[in-house]
């Protein structure tokens, strides 16, 4: 089993070094004011088809075209970091437990759940190998990982892909600029803001206007706000660009993935219509395929 996983690994090692200057392109392309191309997320990878956070759905993912693959990042009770989008490793192992309460050996021991409960052969990856596997190929989504800002930025100077990741969280300007300081300039952060709260505007324009991101992921329940057609505005002025998730209704109002299967202009045609230039889904090729007939995956484009 171990000679199975260590085999996978160099593999992929081997495949992303074929892939050297496609992740310096698509950064170039994120920081630029052109718009014409629209970013695909893998969110925590290509679950579907894979242990979700796992190794191979990185390498589907990025195999399959998308230009962000998302992952989820959690520590260990012997301070290591693994991917992981839970707090305990239940749902998607064959084991029991909190990740805090667990070494990096014992989390290694177990294997990873298809979506369907199935037990592969896959181990917990930890964030060193998933950016070792991602290096090169593509940008990387690191979620919930304000919390070990600190922490990650070794792991990335180590593996050289402090230029390929981006970050995202939920803290204020004030807040973050008070625990971080200047690192957080070290890497391409990027805010979220929920429209359904009452200082989503006020967040925003902070933002814009203090931290000014490339861009900032909007999440809400419901589409009537009249701030959503004001964001393709924002992202003029000031260059941040509009991401929007497709994955369920509490994050994109009625235009999720499942929607998008019956009425993508609706769908995906609705935040191509509010500014979004950056979608995460659950639904790779489906999205990138409805792209691609819109004319919005030309990654040569000026």
């Amino acid at each position: 089993m171990k000679k199975i996983c260590i085999v996978v690994l160099l593999s992929l090692f081997a495949f992303g070094a074929s892939f050297a200057n496609h992740a310096t392109d698509l950064r170039a392309k994120l920081l630029s004011k052109d718009r014409s191309y629209v970013f695909v997320a893998a969110h925590r990878g290509d679950w579907r088809n894979a242990p979700e956070n796992s190794l191979q759905a990185i390498d589907f993912a990025i195999k399959k075209g998308v230009d962000i693959v998302e992952i989820d990042v959690k520590m260990t009770a012997d301070s290591q970091l693994i991917v992981m989008h839970d707090k305990t490793v239940d749902r998607t192992t064959n084991g029991k437990g909190k990740i805090e309460e667990m070494t990096l050996e014992q989390i290694k021991k177990l294997r990873l759940r298809q979506g369907n409960g199935v037990v592969t052969i896959h181990q917990v990856p930890t964030l060193e190998e998933a950016m070792l596997v991602s290096k090169g190929r593509g940008l990387v989504n690191i979620d919930q990982g304000e919390k070990y800002l600190k922490e990650i930025y070794p792991i990335l100077v180590k593996t050289g892909t402090v230029d390929q990741v981006v970050l995202k969280g939920g803290s204020s300007y004030e807040k973050l600029t008070a625990k971080f300081g200047d690192l957080i300039s070290k890497f391409i952060y990027m805010p979220i803001v929920v429209l359904d709260k009452p200082d989503a505007q006020q967040n925003i324009e902070q933002f814009l206007t203090e931290l000014k991101p490339c861009a900032i992921e909007y999440c809400f329940k419901q589409d009537n706000y009249p701030i959503i057609d004001q964001l393709a505005k924002y992202d003029k002025q000031y260059g941040a660009r509009v991401w929007i998730n497709s994955l369920w209704v509490s994050l994109c109002g009625p235009h999720d993935d499942e929607a998008a299967l019956t009425n993508p202009d609706a769908a995906y045609g609705w935040m191509l219509k509010k500014g979004a230039t950056l979608i995460q889904t659950d639904r790779l090729e489906y999205l990138i395929d409805y792209l691609q007939k819109s004319g919005r995956r030309n990654l040569t484009s000026k």
